[in-house]
């Protein structure tokens, strides 16, 4: 493909509450063997792009434990290559990334030093599949500067958090919000654009020189009528997790066998980091109905439409039920979960409760089995 990718996995949000104090938006697990990043990822590789760069910042040890080899998502080659990018001193600037702008700004060398014609920049904190070749061809055919992928979302969708588009008859954008306070239409940007490289390379300047950082507002916004700025709607299934309701009704998704069907067995596939784990283990007296279970785990209880994470442990008589235990979680005997979300390398102590009434409820507990 003539385009290189930048993934922005730098960000935080308060509305994941206690769930982004371990990890980046990015590293969080989904559907019990990937993590957010791994969709971004594995588009790119499925479209044949080559060179990618992941911008990160907030937390990111976990995210570059993750991405530490590019094997996984066959990057790994002569030509091209997977970066990881974190803010760095140099004798010009000693900031962290203060916006998205900001973060390909500073970063800017590597847009210089790449031959490729286009660049697909894209958020790494969004679920779904998609060949980012359409949207190329569909740029080239409009003649566009800016490409912006977007979605009409389902009536009762809180849509004000998102940036809001609305488009004429040839797709071309004619308004442009970010997180308006009521929205005019139901149409957002999936975060997701195709832009040509050397006009990035001039507006990421021209916003340095002025002092202005983020992506949307000081390039999307600020330039819509002047760049021909175009719309490219999706129908396919598009999550994003950036709140803990929506990261628990993403995972919730995968519950669903059509999700399932879509994101495992239709082509093309999603690809992740490996873990040499044995696979789940369900002794006797066990009872698992419409779960996910993944490898590692060792299930004593009874599990419900939950999602189990890698190398768990719920013990004798537990009962979890509408929930996601996340990694390295161990649950004592005798222990009830319900509509919660119980963060990773856990110790649940024996006898315990634990239901969320009316939102989802984090359990944060001490993990007893790694105090020194």
């Amino acid at each position: 493909m003539r385009a290189i990718g930048i993934i922005l996995a730098g960000g935080n949000n308060h509305r994941m509450r206690e769930l982004s104090q371990k990890r980046a938006i990015c590293a969080m697990p989904i559907a019990g063997s990937y993590r957010s990043i791994d969709f971004t990822l594995s588009n790119m590789t499925n479209s044949h792009i080559q060179k990618v760069a992941v911008f990160t910042q907030y937390n990111a040890r976990s995210l570059n434990e993750h991405l530490n080899s590019s094997k996984w998502w066959d990057f790994g080659r002569k030509q091209g290559g997977l970066y990881v990018f974190t803010p760095a001193v140099t004798a010009e600037n000693s900031n962290w990334y203060r916006g998205t702008a900001d973060a390909i700004y500073q970063n800017l060398s590597f847009l210089k030093n790449s031959h490729e014609p286009y660049v697909v920049i894209a958020s790494g904190d969004c679920v779904y599949k998609l060949d980012y070749n359409k949207v190329l061809e569909y740029h080239i055919e409009k003649k566009a500067d800016i490409t912006v992928v977007c979605r009409d979302m389902e009536a009762g969708t809180n849509v004000e958090r998102f940036g809001t588009i609305r488009m004429n008859e040839e797709s071309r954008i004619e308004e442009f919000e970010e997180k308006p306070l009521q929205a005019k239409t139901n149409t957002i940007s999936c975060g997701i654009y195709v832009v040509r490289r050397r006009l990035l390379i001039e507006m990421i300047e021209k916003c340095a020189e002025e002092d202005r950082y983020d992506f949307v507002r000081d390039i999307l916004i600020r330039y819509k009528d002047l760049k021909r700025i175009y719309g490219y709607k999706i129908k396919d299934y598009w999550r994003n997790i950036a709140s803990v309701d929506d990261y628990y009704s993403t995972n919730m998704d995968f519950l669903k066998a059509d999700v399932r069907n879509y994101f495992f067995k239709q082509y093309p596939d999603v690809y992740s980091k490996v873990d040499d784990l044995p696979p789940a283990k369900y002794n006797p007296g066990s009872q698992v109905r419409n779960s996910l279970v993944s490898s590692g785990c060792i299930v004593n209880g009874v599990v419900e439409n939950s999602v189990i994470f890698k190398k768990s442990y719920i013990g004798n008589n537990c009962v979890i039920k509408n929930s996601i235990i996340l990694n390295d979680v161990y649950i004592g005997d005798n222990t009830h979960i319900e509509n919660c979300i119980v963060e990773s390398r856990d110790t649940i102590r024996a006898n315990s409760y634990f239901v969320g009434e009316g939102e989802v409820k984090i359990v944060v507990e001490r993990n007893e089995r790694y105090v020194i």
